[in-house]
């Protein structure tokens, strides 16, 4: 059997206060693998500092593209009209960014949501992407190839995946998407960048009837079917804070998020299971294909009709 390693990222490092203060814990606590930092949200600056402070090794890019809540905005940082809704933020849904975007400034907005966590002193490890806007999902305008491309000059791992895990509800019910995959993880093999084997989700919201039980159970249960190889969980965790569970839909599940990350048990399901935590320093040594057999792949991929 194939060690089964698993990174856990946290996404929305520097989205706001509460959601700093938990995520920072968890990695002084070493309970995740690594967080991926806003450039443009409005906790940035605190997030950015306390990294450098600490010389923190595990800080990865989250590419930020949109602006979802109603009572917490933050705009691009260079201001092209493009990105931004009637109310000059960020669009709030992916479809509306998909839609809207010019290409060249959603290149030009990463490039400098890159330079300013630099600028801050932090090595960066990897780069992932908010809400998915970059991966075509909506209307089908993808920016992946142009992404990839970027991250290749960049030297970073990019979180994609090569396979979608038949267990994960979320993504295997999204059409097409196992051509959509293949294709993209293919010019990642192409162009040198690794990547994980799978990307493992769950519901961002509070489904109906859910309690933190069996959302933890949920995750428990993930654990003990983690599939050969290399994959990745995302949650965005965030400390109780009053204000923020009154502004913020679904607040309560990041609460939950940042809990089980210290629950024993979610701790204990992890050594049982025999699952390896691991970073993305891991991905960047051990998950880059054969540019070769990738190249074949994409081929073959572009000629299916």
């Amino acid at each position: 059997m194939s060690p089964k390693h698993l990174i856990i990222n946290c996404d929305d490092f520097g989205q706001s206060p509460p959601m700093n203060e938990a995520i920072q814990h968890l990695l002084e606590e070493r309970k995740v693998s690594s967080a991926t930092i806003m450039a443009p949200a409005p906790g940035f600056e605190e997030a950015a500092e306390w990294s450098r402070r600490r010389g923190q090794p595990n800080i990865g890019l989250h590419l930020t593209l949109t602006s979802e809540f109603n009572a917490l905005r933050w705009q691009s940082m260079t201001g092209h009209p493009s990105l931004h809704d009637e109310s000059g933020h960020m669009h709030k849904t992916v479809e509306a960014f998909e839609r809207n975007a010019d290409t060249d400034a959603v290149m030009k907005e990463i490039l400098a949501q890159y330079e300013a966590v630099v600028r801050h002193g932090i090595p960066l490890t990897h780069a992932d992407n908010h809400m998915g806007s970059l991966y075509g999902m909506a209307v089908g305008r993808s920016h992946i190839p142009q992404v990839l491309r970027q991250c290749a000059k960049w030297k970073l791992p990019f979180r994609l995946f090569r396979k979608v895990h038949p267990t994960d509800t979320l993504l295997s019910s999204i059409p097409g998407v196992e051509r959509i995959v293949a294709k993209a993880s293919s010019l990642a093999g192409v162009l040198g960048v690794a990547i994980p084997d799978y990307l493992l989700s769950h519901s961002f919201e509070v489904e109906e009837g859910e309690t933190y039980e069996r959302f933890k159970q949920t995750m428990i249960t993930k654990m003990y079917n983690l599939p050969d190889g290399i994959s990745e969980t995302y949650i965005h965790p965030a400390v109780e804070d009053a204000g923020m569970r009154t502004l913020i839909p679904h607040w309560e599940k990041r609460v939950w998020e940042y809990r089980l990350m210290l629950d024993d048990d979610f701790a204990y399901a992890i050594k049982d299971a025999g699952v390896v935590l691991t970073n993305y320093d891991y991905i960047r040594k051990y998950g880059r294909a054969s540019r070769v057999g990738s190249a074949f792949a994409l081929a073959r991929e572009l000629l299916r009709k």
